[in-house]
């Protein structure tokens, strides 16, 4: 078996890396990609996650190499325990994102390369001496988040180094905008366009002026390095909705003007209890098997 090699992230490693993330990508979100400077930035800091980027303490980029090919890349953070931080991530060591080739013809040993770099990344959370153990798969990307059933190589490797799902499970349903349906005109229904938590907000109303639901569009997304290869960006919306009064359901839907490309709508569950955040847990974390 050829040798392969862990170390930190250098900066020659770009290109490698962001074609590795773009493989996991694409394979969750059709025809989306990233740039290299969007990969590098995520490995700085996260501006979009406004509450729990500024928790972070240290933050690891790791590799493993083998025939002078990065074959599986992994960023770890670590929280601080400060009052500040939230109680869940107080001291915590996270897999933001891990990802490695799954073996081929070409590549047949890229497993035990990742297997190598998951225990590298393990001895760096029991140096940090963390009080729990998150893994994640938050990619920079439109609605790469938590563990993608679409990488099952990923979650296998997860699984075999002690992870274990704990939390919810999430449907991301994506369509291209020029394929939505027409909306149909609803007697009695007004809406009205405010700006939202995560982007411009969307709220429909019944003839009594209660709200129904609303719907919100991240405009964010239209950055130049987030676009979709060679067509239009994508656009993501997070949909909620109130239990009906009416006795029938309502829906609510957003279709702007028809373009060529993709749409991206991630739908999540919402409410007034249970409100979205701007961080998804992923629901994997640390359950050391026997023996381990």
């Amino acid at each position: 078996m050829p040798a392969f090699t862990v170390r930190p992230f250098r900066r020659d490693d770009r290109d490698q890396l962001t074609d590795l993330v773009n493989a996991h990508v694409c394979a969750v979100v059709p025809g989306v990609s990233v740039s290299v400077n969007t990969v590098l930035s995520d490995l700085e800091r996260q501006p979009g996650e406004a509450i729990t980027d500024p928790w972070v303490g240290e933050r690891v980029t790791l590799v493993a190499e083998q025939r002078r090919a990065v074959v599986a890349a992994a960023h770890l953070l670590r929280y601080r325990d400060g009052e500040e931080v939230g109680e869940n991530y107080r001291d915590a060591g996270e897999i933001d994102w891990f990802v490695h080739w799954p073996p081929a013809s070409f590549r047949p040993h890229s497993e035990a390369a990742a297997d190598g770099l998951m225990a590298a990344c393990l001895a760096q959370f029991a140096r940090w001496d963390v009080r729990t153990r998150y893994a994640d798969g938050a990619l920079p990307a439109p609605a790469v988040y938590g563990l993608p059933r679409n990488w099952p190589h990923v979650r296998a490797l997860y699984e075999r180094s002690g992870f274990r799902h704990i939390g919810d499970t999430e449907a991301v349903l994506i369509a291209r905008v020029a394929d939505l349906p027409a909306p149909e005109p609803t007697a009695g229904l007004s809406f009205t366009r405010t700006v939202g938590e995560c982007g411009t907000r969307f709220t429909a109303y019944d003839g009594e002026g209660a709200p129904l639901g609303f719907i919100e569009v991240d405009t964010a997304l239209g950055r130049p390095e987030r676009h979709v290869r060679a067509t239009a960006p994508p656009t993501s919306a997070t949909c909620t909705s109130v239990p009906p009064r009416t006795g029938r359901p309502w829906s609510v839907t957003f279709s702007p003007r028809p373009r060529t490309g993709s749409a991206c709508v991630a739908s999540t569950a919402s409410s007034p209890t249970n409100p979205p955040t701007t961080r998804r847990r992923s629901g994997y974390c640390w359950a050391p098997v026997s023996g381990s």
